[in-house]
């Protein structure tokens, strides 16, 4: 009788305390991509919430009709062989749910992958995120100005987030925007993004990267088009240039506070892409460019050869 009383007391707190949480911000959407994630996840929900009632009411049937009765002492059950029918159930149903659970993965990563459904014609924003121990450093190349550790976009245009590290691996996560992707050291990983609702937006590395992981944290701000233009011209008249020596000092291994700068690390020290890049992750241009680079050492041959005879 007690452990009942303790069971339902259990239940009841587990209630009224879930009832002041906040909705976990994954299941929280404010973007094309995340709005993507998250039915998913409410469908991936749904389809295990229905196998394990299924599950267990099939269980609570079987226990109940088959319990052990009061049979003499000589009873012997009756011999049954294998039922193909129960056996191709059993078995092909759960093939089908795995392949349904397949198609909608895959569907939804080529969805996430690309530019947001609707933005296909405008041109995206690109950022250049880059992490350092414990930081995050945001690069507007077109707008030329540069934050750390807070990242400012405009709602209802494509964003795209180029992502690499001045240390070890990190994740570049925005919860309610979409799903997380590493940055690395030697390589540009590219991440498209959607703000549909103006507002303030947690972001984070989600990968652990030392004992300053915990803060690394920054704060993300969606607001429309003309605000966000207007405070680039503010960010462009009143903020200190970045430069070199700066910037190798933001670099050094620690916490900081919101920084702003006009102008970019990206004219002093770009980006591990292109000619130089350590991996081109698919990029057409790094295909071209070995191209022409045996084009050019197979007309060196040639040259060679033909001076040698």
């Amino acid at each position: 009788m007690k452990m009942k009383w303790a069971f339902f007391s259990l239940i009841i707190i587990c209630l009224f305390t879930l009832t002041g949480c906040e909705p976990l911000m994954v299941l929280d959407p404010k973007g094309p991509q995340a709005e993507t994630q998250a039915n998913v996840i409410w469908l991936s929900i749904a389809t295990m919430a229905f196998i394990v009632i299924v599950v267990f009411a099939l269980l609570i049937y079987v226990v109940t009709k088959y319990r052990a009765s009061k049979q003499s002492e000589d009873y012997e059950p009756p011999h049954i062989e294998g039922n193909p029918i129960v056996e191709s159930i059993i078995v092909g149903i759960p093939v089908i749910i795995i392949i349904f659970l397949s198609i909608v993965t895959v569907k939804s990563t080529y969805d996430v992958e690309a530019t947001p459904k609707g933005y296909e014609d405008q041109k995206p924003l690109t950022i250049y995120a880059s992490s350092s121990d414990w930081k995050w450093h945001f690069s507007y190349p077109e707008e030329n100005i540069e934050t750390v550790n807070y990242l400012y976009i405009p709602t209802d245009r494509a964003l795209e987030f180029k992502l690499y590290s001045y240390g070890p691996i990190t994740s570049f996560w925005i919860p309610q925007l979409g799903g997380q992707k590493y940055a690395m050291s030697d390589m540009v990983t590219t991440l498209h993004l959607a703000a549909s609702v103006p507002g303030e937006y947690m972001g984070r590395n989600a990968n652990f990267s030392g004992k300053g992981f915990a803060e690394n944290t920054f704060q993300v701000k969606a607001m429309p088009q003309k605000e966000f233009d207007k405070w680039v011209e503010e960010v462009k008249t009143s903020a200190e240039p970045l430069t070199e020596e700066k910037f190798n000092e933001l670099l050094e291994p620690g916490h900081l506070g919101q920084l702003t700068f006009s102008g970019t690390h990206l004219t002093f020290l770009p980006a591990p892409e292109g000619e130089y890049g350590g991996h081109h992750h698919g990029s057409t241009d790094s295909h071209e460019h070995d191209h022409d680079e045996h084009a050019q050492q197979d007309s060196h041959e040639k040259t060679n050869e033909h001076h040698h005879h």
